[in-house]
């Protein structure tokens, strides 16, 4: 795999952000967007992707526990759709289970000490981080 991935764990509220180096050997996190709009969160990470040079988008997809997807999935899918249409024709975006990825976070950042606002802020581009690992570690 060669390129840059931006790993997006979408919220209607905040959306997590992490990226990795071009060789794919590295997850950073990237700090949140804070939208409550679908529009001004594309126009973020289409700034990321330029400034970046990123090739691919990784989405997290929030399925329930069964497999179904749920109401939190559509809104997922109305931002896979808004990319699509933003970004160039062949634009590489995929998603990925995301499912316990924010438990796993919650894990991860209760070991860093951080509580309140701290950790709110930095939680869901912890869990992009797992997002792009897990596909980081299955695909290079």
């Amino acid at each position: 795999m060669i390129g840059r991935t931006l790993a997006i764990d979408y919220g209607l509220k905040r959306t997590g952000l992490a990226s990795c180096d071009p060789m794919g050997i590295t997850a950073q996190p990237l700090p949140a967007i804070v939208s409550s709009s679908l529009s001004d969160t594309v126009v973020a990470v289409l700034a990321h992707v330029k400034e970046r040079q990123i090739v691919r988008l990784l989405i997290g997809m929030p399925y329930m526990p069964d497999g179904r997807e749920g109401e939190q999935a559509q809104n997922v899918h109305l931002f896979i759709d808004a990319c699509r249409k933003a970004l160039p024709d062949g634009f590489d975006i995929q998603h990925q289970d995301e499912r316990h990825t924010t438990k796993e976070a919650h894990m991860l950042l209760k070991e860093t000490g951080l509580k309140g606002k701290k950790k709110k802020a930095v939680l869901d581009s912890t869990a992009a981080v797992i997002i792009l690992r897990e596909f980081l570690a299955t695909n290079c």
